[in-house]
């Protein structure tokens, strides 16, 4: 072997995992990776390995020379650790499932991606809590939370800052809350109460200002708030927005981008009465409280199960989320970055409510936001104004989708529920580039590590990259 060969070999072996893609969407959830990528994945040409694994919604995180998975294989609950460079299963460590939740068919119980530090991984499963593996599989710490009340099941993705370990677990119960374990030892640091939100599927983003604590953006119902990374207090939020958000904050140019969409909209505002009226309208029995029957019977309300789960009578509380959540505003919000308190009236630069994808996290990249929904709609839009610049189909890859657009290389990437990966030129006025139709559909956001592409289906995971 040669010197220069052998210099090499040295550099390459060097800089593996010098980038990782520790968490959901990667660097803060940002979707994007630095160094060059493959234009055009092909099975025929590009195809490193392929592995099977077990049915699950969450998405690869690659670190170091691992890549960690969680999955569902017959009612029992796993992480997975394989090889990043031959894909080989190194280890599968079962999780306990104590109770078996009710999901619909958008979700299932391995939906939470894993976080890791760069060496230690940490996985959440609605139906039990957290646990945190080391590089080796062997178990470090586990602790256990719920049962949580979520007929969607539960979404949202840990991730590792500044050795905490953060989960955002709002449900339908009226307890939840953002939560932050020391990440060696799975201590409590702190847990910040949202009582006042619903179920939501976002994970949290950080912003680091130049002056003043670390902040974790975290989501909420109608909501965003900023806690401080050291002690979990409430330093501002912004409302007005959706119920449900599933996106991950984006943060760039001084803003926090938010995507909030919902069937409702502000349309409904006004049409259902006060707790008071509505006792008096629907309360056929007089116990001062709305049974299922009562309220579904007068067919007055969607969603109806969602308010009715706790203790089969909707209170005031309930009431008034309700009211609220059928006046909610759908769209994406530019929110300046700052302040303290209540900055809706103050922060919220643009908004654009034109329906927009509304499971996928949209993209920043290189000041133009890309964001897809149902049926291959690609939107394009100026980040610093919320201009539309372009509207269009992906036209092979016409199903829904789940799983978020990343990029790199000034490429972006879109995988759809058929199973369709299909490339875009990145720029205002995009281009499509040949896609790629793999045998088994998937729910799962790629990632991009060291100019290797990870697509996870329903079915395996696959490695693209340049095979020299």
């Amino acid at each position: 072997m040669t010197l220069m060969r052998v210099l090499l070999l040295l550099a390459i072996a060097s800089s593996c995992g010098a980038q990782d893609w520790g968490r959901f969407r990667g660097p803060n959830g940002s979707g994007i990776a630095d160094g060059a990528v493959i234009e055009e994945p092909s099975l025929a040409h590009n195809l490193i390995w392929t592995t099977p694994v077990s049915t699950g919604h969450s998405s690869p995180v690659v670190v170091g020379e691992h890549v960690y998975l969680t999955a569902v294989d017959e009612d029992k609950l796993f992480t997975l650790a394989l090889d990043r460079r031959t894909g080989r299963v190194l280890w599968r460590r079962q999780a306990p499932r104590p109770r078996l939740s009710r999901f619909n068919g958008q979700n299932n119980a391995a939906s939470s991606t894993p976080a890791s530090d760069g060496e230690n991984v940490y996985v959440f499963f609605g139906e039990f809590g957290l646990l945190s593996y080391g590089p080796d599989g062997n178990e470090r710490w586990r602790v256990p939370l719920g049962p949580f009340v979520n007929i969607r099941g539960m979404a949202a993705s840990p991730i590792v800052v500044d050795g905490k370990l953060l989960i955002a677990c709002d449900d339908d119960s009226g307890h939840s809350f953002l939560l932050a374990l020391d990440a060696t030892t799975g201590e409590e640091i702190w847990r910040a109460d949202r009582s006042e939100f619903r179920k939501a599927f976002s994970t949290p983003a950080i912003y680091r200002p130049d002056q003043g604590p670390a902040q974790v953006l975290a989501p909420g119902s109608f909501t965003l708030v900023s806690y401080s990374l050291e002690t979990g207090d409430e330093l501002w939020r912004a409302g007005g927005f959706c119920w449900q958000p599933k996106a991950v904050p984006l943060i760039a140019n001084g803003r926090a981008y938010l995507n909030c969409q919902g069937a409702s909209g502000d349309a409904m505002a006004g049409r259902y009465p006060s707790y008071a009226g509505a006792l008096a309208q629907f309360d056929a029995d007089g116990d001062g409280g709305l049974s299922q029957e009562e309220f579904y019977e007068n067919r007055r309300a969607v969603f109806w199960e969602y308010y009715f789960s706790q203790n089969g009578s909707m209170e005031q509380g309930e009431w008034d989320f309700f009211v609220s959540r059928m006046a909610t505003r759908p769209g994406l919000f530019a929110i300046r970055l700052g302040g303290s308190g209540d900055v809706s009236a103050s922060h919220v630069d643009w908004v654009v409510d034109r329906p927009l994808g509304n499971v996928p996290t949209p993209l920043i990249y290189d000041g133009v936001i890309y964001s897809v929904r149902n049926a291959g709609i690609l939107t394009s839009i100026d980040a610093q104004t919320g201009e539309i610049i372009k509207q269009g189909r992906l036209p092979d890859a016409l199903g829904a989708y789940y799983a978020s657009p990343i990029a790199a290389d000034g490429k972006i990437f879109f995988l759809d529920e058929e199973g369709t990966l299909t490339v875009v030129r990145a720029d205002g006025q995009w281009t499509v580039l040949p896609s790629l139709r793999l045998d088994e559909g998937g729910s799962a956001t790629p990632a991009i590590v060291d100019g290797r592409l990870y697509v996870r289906t329903h079915e395996n995971l696959y490695c693209f990259g340049d095979p020299e």
